[in-house]
């Protein structure tokens, strides 16, 4: 695998402003994402792939023919989103390569104040040697997902330049607005014609995501009314101050993310805007089992309940909606696709570990489509933060991991 390469894509990516915008109502939500993916196109078609397309959602597609004997093997799809969480700036990026890392801790050049620190870290103090890329400190990185969509790219060139490796067809897939739950609001699954997709959108490497929260969101809307405060007196509704009170009533111990970990779901206000005529809070429910979603959404509407007693001219609307829903049983009906990751990845003298993760990707909501599509991992670590990083050698871990992924898939022959 170009590991010079690789970096090179990635290096190019991140500096692409692809920050998705939850209020934007049109997808892709920002105009970044379109330019990045105009230039992935332009790479695709330089690679040859003459069905290289960008659609007028945003989304890039396109197709490495198979090779060898493996015309008639299963379709697979390889899939990455373009945006960047809104979290954190994604504006003018500037990344910051170490190579041959000597371990410690990372302080991070355009704000001092921010630190990479090994006790936070699982598993950095054992990258000693390898390459590390961090942003200055101003922004977040990126890698979530542009590691992702340069280690496919890099496995497309890869595979373009060794004719000689049998593979059955394999699709490209670029989504856009992934992070603020669109991700395959445009998708096709008939264009992707595909048997199994794999998500490259996850933690370090080795990894094999099968399972994902199934996740709502909560809407509230304080309804407030305003009026100068001079004469306010009996007739101002102060929204500002009522959804303060209702924040408070959030249950936080043991359902909090900042409280849970491993398999526990949680509720996370994440969101607030507005002003005293009226006040909008989005809440995350999150858990591995869609039928306690229901008890975090109850959680909600009794907070808004109890407020309103407190204040009774106030008005406090819950709306709850669908997000996605976790993968694990969907996978159940195609088992080749976690099990043809693991006989690759063996094929490398590596071992896959399988992970759920406390989130979820475009393979959740494929998957409740109808599209059985686990997520690996792709060297990622702290996305949406300003302390996000990436490892160099374990994205060239995940492209090589795919290379051997497509030559499994081309060995079955139905």
């Amino acid at each position: 695998m170009n590991r010079d390469q690789l970096l090179e894509r990635f290096l190019r990516y991140v500096k692409v402003d692809t920050t998705a915008q939850d209020e934007a109502g049109r997808y892709p939500s920002s105009a970044g994402q379109l330019e990045l993916g105009r230039l992935l196109l332009k790479e695709l078609q330089d690679l040859g792939l003459a069905d290289a397309r960008q659609d007028q959602h945003g989304i890039v597609m396109a197709t490495i023919p198979a090779t060898g004997k493996c015309a008639k093997a299963p379709t697979i799809a390889l899939c990455s989103h373009l945006d960047t969480s809104p979290e954190t700036s994604g504006a003018n990026v500037k990344p910051q390569v170490l190579e041959n890392y000597d371990g410690g801790d990372i302080v991070l050049p355009g704000d001092p104040s921010r630190v990479i620190r090994v006790a936070d870290n699982h598993g950095m103090e054992q990258l000693r040697g390898r390459t590390l890329i961090t942003s200055d400190g101003t922004t977040l990185l990126g890698a979530d997902d542009k590691a992702g969509v340069a280690v496919i790219m890099e496995t497309a060139a890869w595979l373009i330049e060794h004719p000689e490796i049998e593979h059955g067809p394999v699709r490209i897939c670029f989504t856009c607005d992934e992070e603020i739950g669109h991700g395959v609001d445009k998708l096709d699954l008939k264009k992707i014609g595909a048997t199994v997709c794999y998500t490259l959108d996850g933690h370090a490497s080795g990894e094999i995501d099968v399972e994902t929260f199934s996740a709502d969101q909560a809407v509230v809307t304080v309804h407030g009314v305003n009026i100068h405060p001079s004469i306010a007196k009996g007739r101002m509704v102060n929204a500002i101050r009522i959804a303060g009170d209702f924040l408070t009533r959030l249950p936080r111990e043991g359902v909090s993310p900042e409280t849970t970990d491993g398999r526990q779901g949680f509720l996370h206000p994440y969101d607030i805007s507005g002003g005293v005529a009226g006040m909008k809070i989005k809440i995350l429910l999150r858990d591995f089992d869609a039928a306690k979603l229901d008890g975090l959404a109850d959680r909600v509407r009794q907070a808004a309940a109890a407020t309103m007693r407190e204040y009774p001219v106030a008005k406090i609307d819950v709306a709850i909606e669908r997000q996605y829903r976790n993968m694990a049983e969907g996978l159940i009906g195609e088992p080749r696709a976690v099990a043809y990751a693991e006989k690759a990845i063996k094929r490398l003298g590596r071992t896959a570990k399988q992970t759920i993760v406390r989130g979820g990707t475009d393979g959740s909501r494929l998957t409740e489509l109808g599209l059985p599509t686990p997520n690996l991992s792709c060297g990622d670590h702290n996305p949406h933060s300003p302390l996000e990083w990436a490892c160099l050698d374990e994205m060239v871990e995940s492209a090589e991991w795919l290379v051997a992924l497509t030559e499994v898939w081309g060995e079955d022959k139905g």
